[in-house]
């Protein structure tokens, strides 16, 4: 099998690049960035801009299936660069795999495409995307995603066949966004608990998501495979009181856990101030609070992963207490 995962070198990207490499696939990476570590692993390296449709298409040639990962990630308050990354990078994916006939493409989606402010508890697939609720309250990755997510499974069909999965707040050894984040944070006294602390969140081991987006290529290959078209959800399949959690993952770094908190009312109106004031001065970076954020953090959203279970037979291998003890040896290797 030759395979293209975008966002290769990425963290979950590199993960399932050494299970692919593993099942003895040839792999192709496609990014912005050099990454020797992937060339010296034997995977083919090209450089690109998702927003460049020649250069997609071009990395698409003589592959058979494509795991759509990369993505802008974050909560900057400007869009553009989220709708050329996320929406026009996806249009040239799927441009590239009908161009070169590839039959099947994993897009890496968020369970975020769902969320309109509100608790999810145990929600399945059936939830509809909050596409108009995301994009009044500037929420452009995940607005972003969920329009890349409809385009990729309104592209399902006899020539090319698509699923979409929903993994969510990845997390585990080579992190380079959720977990030094919140260290960095902590360390420098900014974490605040927003809301009650009481809310519920699913979380995934990064081994775990990349198997899944393995398997659900598997079952894509299938003659009337109940994947195609479809969207899953993936989780560890158990929900973590969230602050608790962070604070355990604080604790693997040597900090205290969080004492300070702050309403999700408060959170929201500072998250507000800082959107106008960013988008007012244009400023490119990202806020420390907007109101989306205010709502993640404060409330609950864990997801019924039946339908990954029976589809594609996904199952989280490894468990969340065996992922804290590679993420604490991970950390003492960075220290």
């Amino acid at each position: 099998m030759h395979t293209l995962v975008t966002g290769g070198g990425g963290f979950l990207g590199r993960y399932m690049v050494e299970q692919l490499l593993a099942r003895g696939d040839r792999v192709r990476s496609f990014g912005r960035r050099a990454y020797p570590e992937l060339e010296t692993l034997g995977v083919e390296v090209v450089r690109g801009d998702l927003a460049d449709q020649g250069a997609v298409v071009a990395a698409c040639d003589g592959v058979d299936l494509v795991f759509h990962v990369a993505a802008r990630p974050g909560v900057s308050v400007q869009r553009l660069p989220y709708v050329q990354a996320n929406v026009h990078g996806t249009k040239n994916v799927l441009h590239g795999c009908l161009t070169h006939g590839i039959s099947r493409l994993i897009y890496t989606s968020s369970p975020s495409v769902t969320f309109a402010g509100e608790d999810q508890n145990g929600v399945d697939e059936s939830v509809p995307v909050a596409l108009d609720w995301l994009i009044r309250h500037r929420s452009h990755y995940s607005s972003t995603k969920a329009i890349a997510e409809q385009r990729v499974l309104q592209a399902n069909g006899e020539q090319l066949r698509t699923c979409a999965l929903r993994p969510h707040l990845i997390w585990g050894p080579r992190d380079q966004h959720l977990i030094p984040r919140l260290i960095a944070k902590a360390k420098a006294g900014r974490l605040r608990r927003v809301g009650t602390g009481a809310n519920l969140v699913d979380m995934i081991y990064v081994e775990n998501a990349a198997e899944a987006h393995l398997q659900a290529g598997e079952a894509l290959s299938q003659e009337n495979s109940p994947v195609a078209g479809n969207a899953y959800f993936l989780s560890q399949g158990e929900p973590v009181d969230c602050w608790q959690w962070i604070d355990e993952i604080l604790a693997l770094a040597g900090l205290a856990p969080v004492k300070k908190s702050i309403s999700r009312q408060a959170a929201w109106r500072v998250g507000a101030l800082l959107e106008a004031t960013y988008g007012l001065l244009g400023i490119r970076s990202e806020p420390a609070m907007t109101r989306f954020l205010a709502a993640q953090l404060a409330t609950s959203h864990w997801f019924d992963i039946s339908a990954a279970r029976r589809d594609f037979g996904y199952e989280p291998r490894i468990s969340a207490s065996e992922g804290m003890q590679r993420l604490s040896r991970w950390l003492a290797e960075q220290a």
